[in-house]
């Protein structure tokens, strides 16, 4: 089964969402350790997961129906790295969370999170209308 350019569209929406929320956890975290010596401020490698899951700067992919020629769709999981921010200044007590600029990084998830999600909202409204009213049996 081959995914149509709208099943695909849902598709990476969904991972997006998904992302979105793993990143938004994340910040929470470090926001919550702000004040705990020692702690590492922790990233996650977001743009590098979801171009994976959406097949993007993976040159040629293999086709054909052998098993092995099987390519990523956008509705595959993915599994992004969480890692050490390496731009983390380490303060006197050993903590590398920057609280404004971790406060900062969560509006501007929540803002792309809620734009993925309004517009998966309009991707599932079309296609209600498609199959409620737009068949044309009234």
């Amino acid at each position: 089964m081959s995914d149509s350019g709208f099943d695909s569209t849902i598709g990476a929406l969904n991972t997006s969402l998904n992302l979105r929320l793993l990143n938004q956890n994340v910040i929470g975290a470090n926001i919550a350790n702000a004040d705990t010596p020692g702690y590492k401020a922790k990233s996650v490698e977001f743009e590098g997961a979801l171009r994976e899951a959406l097949g993007v700067g993976q040159g040629v992919q293999a086709q054909g129906s052998h098993p092995e020629h099987i390519q990523r769709r956008a509705t595959d999981p993915v599994f992004p790295e969480i890692y050490d921010d390496p731009n983390g200044v380490e303060s006197l007590d050993g903590n590398t969370v920057d609280r404004s600029a971790e406060m900062a990084e969560l509006a501007e998830n929540q803002l792309l999170y809620d734009a993925s999600a309004e517009m998966l909202k309009r991707k599932l409204g079309m296609l209600k209308y498609a199959i409620s009213e737009g068949g044309g049996n009234r």
